[in-house]
């Protein structure tokens, strides 16, 4: 049965102001939350922050709005930034930085995996599968240091539902951010579900930038300071790479439609398949949120661009992500990709194909003259635990080794190590936890 948000009733905009009690709601239990409920609460956080930002854009930039509609534009922010207080704050308070930061990289990998095998453009997806090996990687980095640190097992947040394994080395993915450029869409000629599957994954990217921006530094190891540096540095190409998709010529308007629409077929795809109940109902009562702010948009697009809505945004709402587990498309990824390059022109090659002049090698020499954070978390674990921290498949356990050799073919990176003292502080760490931890035994 199709969904035509347009010809549904919504809720008023009038009628949407909530209590600081109903904005403030319980939050999930850590333990016990569905790892899919954690992705779609940290996708839908960064959903609207992306919502919010955009309507104060449209009144900082645009001059020609009567005052009654840059009312409503400003009315519908204020209740985006609630929504995005109900998004976040379902995050519980004993849930670590660490272990929120492996939610957001499953989302990452999941909702990309998810997007690239829904995406009728072919140069998009192969965007999207670019973008996504280096998610992968970051969420077995940070895995590394969750085991260290906090002893968590990444199954504990992941569920099994990811593997968690090396992808493209994360000291690989540091470009020129004039490489990170890809070819836009023809706003004319895309489809609407390409148009929601990069502004949701965009939206995610800059959240998760965001969120390594503010919690980076929470941590006193300096090595994990410095990963969540690094990666952090990796989701702002993201960010770079992924915005460069959208043609520029389109109009404020049709942005806004595009925007209230990618928000509707989020919160539809959550109602649909949530599986806590009492989370199920606020994801109900924010679609009819956004249906409404959806039918004020379009009624304004009609009265600014004299044109009708559907020709943006089609006539039934599209499915920007099921969260599902992607193990076997992911795998197929990195077994034939792990080498691709970003390349100019918006164009792709590979590690064999890379002229000695790339514009990326300066960067990355650059970054990792002293050591790759990144690196330093693998080499670590190796001195101190019996085991590289791991979560896939006994065949893919296998190819672990292969698929990082491939990986670190590439010229223009140096053997990076830790340095030393900062490699004894983190082994006097560890040794004092484990004497800790032999007590209480």
């Amino acid at each position: 049965m199709t969904f035509n948000p347009l010809e549904e009733k919504g809720m008023p905009l009038e009628k949407q102001m909530r209590n600081w009690h109903q904005i403030v709601g319980k939050p999930f239990n850590k333990t016990k939350v569905d790892c899919y409920t954690r992705t779609r609460q940290i996708l839908m956080n960064g959903i609207e922050v992306q919502a919010w930002g955009f309507k104060h854009q449209m009144n900082r930039f645009m001059s020609d709005i009567d005052c009654d509609d840059r009312a409503n534009i400003s009315r519908i922010g204020r209740i985006e930034n609630t929504q995005q207080m109900t998004a976040n704050w379902m995050g519980p308070a004993d849930q670590s930085v660490l272990e929120t930061t492996l939610g957001y990289e499953q989302v990452a990998v999941d909702l990309t995996a998810w997007l690239a095998q829904n995406e009728p453009d072919k140069y998009v997806k192969e965007t999207f599968d670019f973008g996504l090996l280096e998610d992968f990687d970051h969420l077995y980095r940070y895995a590394q240091f969750a085991y260290m640190t906090e002893g968590i097992e990444p199954d504990e947040i992941v569920q099994g539902q990811t593997d968690v394994i090396v992808g493209r080395p994360t000291q690989h993915h540091h470009n020129c951010n004039g490489l990170r450029l890809r070819k836009h869409y023809d706003k004319n000629n895309t489809a609407p579900q390409t148009k929601v599957n990069i502004l949701t994954v965009l939206s995610g990217e800059q959240q998760t930038h965001n969120f390594y921006a503010e919690h980076g530094f929470m941590y006193a190891d300096h090595v994990l300071r410095e990963t969540y540096a690094e990666i952090k540095d990796v989701e702002e190409e993201h960010v770079t790479m992924y915005e460069s998709l959208i043609d520029p010529s389109e109009t404020m308007w049709e942005k806004f439609l595009i925007h209230e629409f990618t928000e509707v077929c989020n919160y539809y795809t959550c109602m649909e398949d949530e599986v806590d109940e009492r989370i199920k109902k606020y994801w109900e009562v924010a679609l009819d949120m956004e249906i409404g702010h959806l039918k004020l948009a379009a009624e304004m697009f009609k009265k600014y661009e004299k044109r009708d809505p559907e020709e943006i945004i089609g006539n039934a709402i599209v499915i920007p992500c099921r969260f599902k587990s992607q193990k076997s498309y992911v795998q197929k990824v990195l077994e034939s990709e792990v080498d691709k390059r970003l390349d100019t022109d918006g164009k792709y090659t590979t590690i064999d194909n890379l002229p000695d002049d790339w514009a990326s090698y300066s960067v990355q020499e650059r970054v990792a003259e002293m050591s790759a954070p990144s690196e330093n978390a693998i080499r670590l674990i190796e001195i101190y635990h019996d085991r590289d921290i791991v979560s896939a498949s006994d065949a893919l356990k296998k190819k672990e080794t292969e698929i990082l050799n491939r990986g670190l073919q590439q010229k223009g990176i140096a053997d990076n190590t830790v340095m030393p003292e900062e490699l004894d502080e983190m082994i006097e760490k560890h040794e004092k936890r484990k004497k800790e931890k032999e007590k209480l035994i």
